[in-house]
């Protein structure tokens, strides 16, 4: 029996919840923990010990500790779900480019100015919303002729941008202008064991 892993995150992190659907739609046991970000529970003792940085998501899988979300869906698909990460040379390094735009471009753009509107984070509004163009005009682009981002099948490429892409209306930015990127959001959500992210009020009439 697959031992259950341990998910510290923070319900209305994108990136915590892209563990928590990759392990739902992997069908990976596990058992969520909420940290309490708004009292530090995640710059003290006893998170600290799991991630010095002080960020969430952190994984435990027995004595196995992992930190940051795009290594934690590499790690659960390399021991649990090996279809969702290609092992031809081609078709996973295409997938290693989507993690890097998460990290990237999503993470600068949608997800920084759903910050700025839900957490009121100090950042550049405009910045943030023109990074959210360009890459969502880059991701509808090559949507055009496909039903995943790599593939035929959805990979962990597609939990990566999953959830900052579909909670962009938080931070302002209207999805409507990219039917291709609609589409995939609604191929994601279709997928057995789906688990969407809880969505605020802020943005949504932007």
């Amino acid at each position: 029996m697959t031992q259950s892993i341990r998910i510290h995150g923070f319900p209305l992190s994108g990136h915590s919840h892209r563990v928590e659907l990759f392990a739902s739609l992997a069908g990976i046991a596990h058992e969520v923990i909420t940290v309490d970000l708004a009292a530090g529970a995640h710059k003290a003792e006893p998170f600290l010990s799991l991630n010095p940085a002080g960020q969430v998501p952190v994984i435990q899988d027995g004595s196995t500790v992992i930190a940051d979300s795009n290594a934690i869906l590499v790690y659960l698909a390399r021991k649990y779900a090996p279809a969702y990460l290609p092992t031809d040379p081609v078709l996973e390094a295409e997938v290693q480019m989507f993690l890097t735009l998460a990290a990237g471009e999503i993470a600068f753009g949608p997800a920084a100015a759903r910050l700025i509107n839900v957490f009121n984070a100090p950042l550049d509004a405009e910045f943030c919303k023109a990074t959210a163009a360009k890459v969502f005009a880059k991701l509808d682009a090559h949507m055009a002729d496909r039903e995943f981002l790599v593939g035929d099948a959805p990979t962990i490429a597609d939990v990566a941008i999953y959830s900052y892409t579909a909670h962009a209306p938080e931070g302002g930015i209207s999805l409507e202008p990219y039917p291709n990127l609609r589409r995939l959001l609604t191929n994601i959500e279709a997928l057995k064991g789906f688990k969407p992210m809880p969505a605020t009020a802020v943005g949504l009439a932007a």
